[in-house]
Parts: structure tokens; C-alpha cells; sequence
């Protein structure tokens, strides 16, 4: 599919503001359709002023106001027929963050089928009554799609693609407030792919809002009801494309969490009450289960343990080609690893069972009182290591941590331990704020755990395919980029179970990752692939214990943006 993009800007009342909007994205070089919903006389004065100042501009008058569902769709029917292929909608009130554009644009150019969403991440200037709005729609438009791939369906900033879109524009289609919502789910309803990308978005003081609370929230209401009506006689087929599809084709961040609260609540109690062997023994039939069950964990652990097979060869964890037995003890491990920690927040884990390879070099580190940034993965059990740090009063430690993706999980560790959540930073992308909070952090002298193998949670992440157990796979740019940005020592680290103990890796990365800017994409090759190369190899010395189980090399998935 080809990508000829451009962008529409509804405008109804906006004359201080559309002629900023409209330079911002002149520079962009697209033509730029600007739809006049019957706007009075000064908002008409300043698009023609507009429109005369900037030869990419094409105004299309609409003689009365129809609301913004029918300005926008008046602009899909012009650019369509003037052979444009994709139309990234703005508002004209300066609401949406326009330095966002690239990243839109090139997730379009690179799946051009896919609907590019804004995701808002909104200051202390939104009106809260907004936010609880939005959160009754966000759960019907899950309830309307069957899926959870629509996290926000009314942030105006979205790159459409037009033929899709011309499929399911009619009169049906709302033409007011509830237009943002119902031509979404109408697209998801096709099938395609839809891709969230967090943005900021911020309500001026001087902003003019023309959502009018009781007729709008009628409208949406109205909307919804269709909108489930129509859900009931597609359910069908939703649900068979989304077994179809599987959870391979879908980031990790957004695979849902499975297992049950009162199941994850009886190993706990069984920890508790009659110990550790019968909490293991307990684990058997649970792991037995969710093999069965999870196809697509189950395919994603046959195909990681084919490649270190076939990578390192034969080996006494993995003496042969691996199948379902070995995608068993796979899990299984992951299992364990969780009782694992159990334990040592509960303290019942003796220091005394860890093997402590490279301490002098942590003990050196520590005595600097320098900070640090250490990379850790999903290899071993890092989580055991901190909390035993924690245990040692270690207290400048702190996990980076996307917690949200196991909140069962999170509770049951809280349960087990208060202090759990002790110096855990919950992320769920990297901004300017969360550079300057790890600064100070590192300039206190404390120490910032981060895992490397995990892509970013936000769509628009950065990433590198790097050879990895015989094949590319994306590995994220953003610990380098943040260990370059922190100006600090940078070690490795990996905690691996052997012989009913653990081992614990504390490695020298680098004293400081240097990004100078003509070579900064060379430098972050080779740091980056200098990572990669250490958890291949660790990966050679305990093949059932990296625990990510989804498709890491993302060869069933949809295509991301990413950098060669």
C-alpha cells in the first residue's frame, strides 16, 4: 500500500488559534484541508488569511455547522478524491502536541493499514469530569470491540488510513462528539491493525471547548447503544478473528495477564501455611493447566528453545530437540522463580545460597557511593536479588519496573511483604520527567536497576534488530540512551537458579556510555549489541530460565517502527 498522507484540521470557532496550528504544520510539506464548520465572521477571516499565507492549505467551507464528525468526514472525502491515502486529523485548537507528527507519520509509512491513535497523557489542566467521561466510554468501547487494542477512542489526533475508512463512513456515522468513538470502533470492526501512541495533550486556560455536557453526553450514550447492538451480531466473528490472531501479533505490554486472583491468593496461602514443597507440588497441575491452555505462550517457548538449541547445540538442560515436555519444564521454572521470590521477601531465603560472582566489583561500587545504572533481563530472578537487597538494607536501590502488566502478581507480593513496593519506579514510557528524576537519583549515589530485553510499552518506542540466538530481534534503545543521558558506570547483572541455589552475575558494562553525535548511531550499535552477545550467552548456561513468552523476534507480528 502506497502513503500519501496529509492532514485535516476541523475548525469551528478557532480564530486565534488555527493560523499557529497551520504554521506548526507547514513544515511538514503535506497539504494541509481545513474545514470550516460554519464558523463566524472572525474565525473566517483568519483561514482566509490563513489559506493566503500558506499555498499548502485548502479550505472547504461547510455553509452550516454540522459538527465535528461532519467537518471531518467532508476532509476524508476530499483528500480521497484527491488520490491522498492516508489524513492525520488535528484539532485547530493547539490541544495536541505537533511534535509528535513524525512519529505518526512514520508508523503510517511503515503499516500503512494500521489506524494510528493518539494515547493522551494529560497535565493538571484537564477538567476531571473529562477523565471520569472518558473512562465510562474507554470500557464500552471494549465492551463494543471485544478487544482491549482501544485504550483511548476520543483523542482527535489519529492517522486514518482512507480506504478503510471510506468502507464504513454513512449516514449511520455520528456527526458530532461521538464521531472520534464510532468510526473507530467501526475500523476495528474491520479488523485492521490499530496502533496507540502516547502523546501529550493539555486544555489552555483560554481554550474553547465546544462539547456541550448534556446534549453530547446524550449523543455518546445514544452512540454507545448502536454501537453494542452492533456488537452482538459481529461477536462471532470478533472473537474468531481474535482467536485467529492469537496474542503473538500483539505487544507484550498489551497480553493480558492470565491466571485468577483466588488462584494466585491459594499458592500464597498454601506457601504460608504448609510451606514451600507443598506450594511447589501445588504448582505441577496449575503449569499443566496453562500449557494446555496458552497456545500461544506455549508456541512462543518451543520456538525460544528451538533456537538455543539450535544455537548452542545439545546441552544437559536441553539434551535434544525441545517439545511440549520441554516447554513444560519451561514454565514450570517461571513458576518456581515466583515462589522464588516469595521467599525472599519473606525472608526465607538465606544469603548464605547465593554465589555472588563479581562482588568485589559491587562492593567497590558501593563504597564509591557513586550511582549507577544496571541493565538486568527476564533471564534468572532478578526480583529475588532486590529484595534481598532490600533485606541488607540496601535501600538506594530501585527497580524500574512496568508493574502494571501483573497486577495479580504485584498484590500477592505486597501481601507477602509490605515493603515490596519499596524503591519500585512504575514507568510506563520514558519522558523528560522521568530522565530528570533518575538524574537525581544517580547524583544522590543511588542505584537504578532496568531490564534491557523488553521492548518499549509505548508504540513509538526505538528499537534495533540485533542478531540474537541466530535471528534479528528488536531490543530497545532506551536504557543506553539513558545511561548516556545519566552520565554514569553502567554494569550488567543476572541472577540464575542452580543446584537449589542461585548465582549472581555482577558484570562491568562500561564507566560511562559515550554517544558523541556523528557516531551516535554506530555507538549504540555496539553497546547495544554488546548486551545482546551476554544474555545470548547466559541464555546458553540456563535455557529454561528466560521468561518471556511471547514472540520476541515479533515474526508473527504486525511491523513496528523500529531502526534497522
Amino acid at each position: 500500500m502506497s502513503f500519501r498522507p496529509c492532514f485535516l484540521v476541523p475548525v469551528y470557532n478557532h480564530p486565534h488559534t488555527v493560523g499557529r496550528v497551520v504554521e506548526r504544520l507547514a513544515a511538514f510539506d503535506l497539504p494541509i484541508y481545513l474545514i470550516d464548520d460554519g464558523s463566524d465572521a472572525p474565525t473566517r477571516e483568519a483561514l482566509a488569511q490563513t489559506v493566503a499565507a500558506c499555498p499548502l492549505a485548502r479550505l472547504i467551507t461547510l455553509p452550516v455547522n454540522g459538527g465535528k464528525g461532519a467537518a471531518v468526514i467532508a476532509g476524508f472525502e476530499r483528500a480521497h478524491a484527491d488520490g491522498l491515502t492516508h489524513a492525520l486529523q488535528v484539532d485547530a485548537d493547539g490541544q495536541h502536541d505537533l511534535a509528535d507528527v513524525p512519529r505518526f507519520l512514520a508508523l503510517g509509512a511503515a503499516t500503512p493499514e494500521a489506524v494510528v491513535c493518539g494515547r493522551p497523557i494529560y497535565d493538571d489542566s484537564v477538567p476531571k469530569s473529562r477523565l471520569y467521561g472518558r473512562a465510562i466510554t474507554h470500557f464500552w468501547v471494549g465492551v463494543e470491540t471485544l478487544t482491549r487494542d482501544v485504550p483511548d477512542s476520543m483523542c482527535g489526533f489519529r492517522l486514518y488510513p482512507l480506504t478503510a475508512t471510506m468502507r464504513v463512513l454513512g449516514p449511520h456515522i455520528a456527526r458530532r462528539m461521538a464521531f472520534d468513538i464510532e468510526i473507530l470502533v467501526r475500523l476495528a470492526w474491520l479488523g485492521g491493525p490499530i496502533i496507540n501512541v502516547p502523546t501529550r495533550v493539555t486544555y489552555p486556560e483560554d481554550g474553547i471547548s465546544h462539547f456541550a455536557m448534556l446534549a453530547d453526553n446524550l449523543r455518546i450514550s445514544a452512540t454507545h447503544t448502536r454501537l453494542v447492538a452492533g456488537m452482538l451480531w459481529r461477536a462471532p466473528a470478533l472473537l474468531w478473528r481474535r482467536l485467529r490472531r492469537g496474542d503473538n501479533a500483539r505487544h507484550w505490554s498489551r497480553l493480558a495477564e492470565r491466571g485468577s486472583s483466588l488462584g494466585l491468593a491459594t499458592v500464597l496461602a498454601t506457601y504460608r501455611l504448609l510451606g514451600r514443597r507443598m506450594a511447589t507440588l501445588l504448582l505441577y497441575p496449575i503449569v499443566g493447566y496453562f500449557l494446555l491452555t496458552g497456545r500461544n505462550a506455549r508456541q512462543a517457548s518451543q520456538a525460544y528453545l528451538d533456537r538455543v538449541y539450535r544455537h548452542f547445540g545439545p546441552s544437559a538442560a536441553l539434551p535434544q530437540p525441545p517439545g511440549w515436555r520441554d516447554s513444560y519444564r519451561h514454565m514450570l521454572a517461571f513458576a518456581r522463580a515466583g515462589l522464588d521470590k516469595l521467599a525472599a521477601w519473606s525472608g526465607a531465603v538465606d544469603a548464605r545460597e547465593l554465589a555472588f560472582h563479581g562482588r568485589a566489583d559491587f562492593d567497590a561500587l558501593i563504597a564509591s557511593g557513586r550511582g549507577a545504572l544496571i541493565i538486568g533481563s527476564h533471564l534468572g530472578n532478578l526480583e529475588m536479588a532486590r529484595a534481598l537487597g532490600v533485606a541488607a538494607r540496601f535501600t538506594t536501590i530501585n527497580a524500574v519496573v512496568y508493574t502494571e502488566h501483573a497486577v495479580r502478581f504485584n498484590a500477592m507480593m505486597a501481601e507477602a511483604n509490605p515493603d515490596f513496593a519499596f524503591n519500585l519506579i512504575q514507568v510506563s514510557d520514558f519522558g523528560p520527567d522521568t530522565a530528570i528524576a533518575f538524574k537525581d537519583k544517580i547524583e544522590r549515589g543511588e542505584l537504578l536497576f532496568i531490564v534491557g530485553d523488553r521492548t518499549p510499552v509505548a508504540e513509538n518506542g526505538r528499537t534495533r534488530r540485533l542478531p540474537f540466538l541466530g535471528r534479528p530481534a528488536p531490543f530497545a534503545q532506551g536504557p543506553f540512551v539513558l545511561a548516556h543521558l545519566l552520565e554514569c558506570p553502567v554494569f550488567l547483572f543476572f541472577c540464575l537458579e542452580h543446584g537449589g541455589g542461585h548465582q549472581l552475575y555482577f558484570e562491568p558494562f562500561a564507566e560511562r556510555i559515550e554517544l558523541p553525535r556523528k557516531q551516535r548511531d554506530t555507538a549504540l550499535q555496539q553497546h547495544m549489541g554488546a548486551y545482546a552477545r551476554r544474555l545470548e550467552h547466559y541464555c546458553g548456561q540456563a535455557p529454561l530460565q528466560w521468561f518471556n513468552f511471547f514472540d520476541f523476534w515479533e515474526e508473527g507480528a504486525a511491523p513496528q517502527a523500529s531502526k534497522p
